[in-house]
């Protein structure tokens, strides 16, 4: 494959390999329906920005499932689920990849989606893909109150890193981590936002922009106002 060849499905599960994510048959398959739910809908609504349909397995299939490891990694107790909740979930990306991903890995998605149309295209797509591991909450991120903490946060394209933790403020317990695909602007947004918050970071390297980064986000806290 060429370097600006676009990326396939069969592509997306070699590269899937190499991060060391196993993608069984079953869960290839569920792909293969999302992406059909996913490119229906996109013909209808404005799920993505049209110039990256062509290459989406590499533009938004990867670039979601490389963070699939660090949530394993993140969250060691596979005897209960992980919960991830995916804020801004727009077409799925990286929620439903992740929900697909790990649905055998005991890992429960909540998607929050305040636009009715993406809510009901990410309740469709994960019904087509027959995920039992999935909520979808059709609401703004503010008025959401989840009766069990999440594990893990994720979002992607959704907003700077300063709002992403004030949304997640109302969400997270005291062990929540952030996990959050960022581009190159990572830098700014890590100091501004540490005007306002605390928090242990770690880098990591994405597999699919050079520009891009993956924050892995612990021990969130508000800084405290001087007296």
């Amino acid at each position: 494959m060429s370097e600006t060849a676009a990326m396939t499905q069969e592509d997306f599960l070699e590269a899937c390999a190499g991060l060391g994510v196993d993608v069984s048959r079953e869960t290839s398959e569920r792909l293969a329906a999302y992406d059909a739910t996913f490119l229906d809908w996109a013909s209808r609504i404005n799920l993505v920005a049209r110039s990256t349909i062509e290459d989406r397995w590499r533009r938004h299939y990867l670039d979601s499932a490389q963070i699939a490891p660090l949530i394993l990694t993140s969250v060691r107790r596979p005897e209960s689920p992980r919960r991830i909740v995916d804020i801004g979930s727009g077409a799925g990306f990286p929620g439903l990849v992740i929900a697909a991903l790990l649905a055998e890995k005991n890992v429960h998605v909540t998607l929050i989606e305040s636009t009715g149309k993406k809510a009901a295209f990410l309740a469709a797509a994960a019904e087509a893909m027959g995920l039992e591991n999935v909520q979808v909450i059709p609401a703004r991120i503010e008025s959401v109150r989840l009766s069990e903490t999440p594990d893990v946060i994720t979002a992607r394209a959704l907003a700077n890193l300063s709002k992403l933790l004030g949304y997640g403020a109302g969400l997270q317990g005291k062990n929540t981590k952030y996990v959050l695909l960022k581009g190159q602007d990572v830098g700014l947004e890590l100091t501004e936002a540490a005007k306002s918050w605390q928090m242990e970071v770690v880098r990591h390297q994405s597999v699919t922009h050079p520009g891009g980064v993956i924050l892995e986000i612990g021990n969130v806290s508000r800084v405290q106002a001087s007296a």
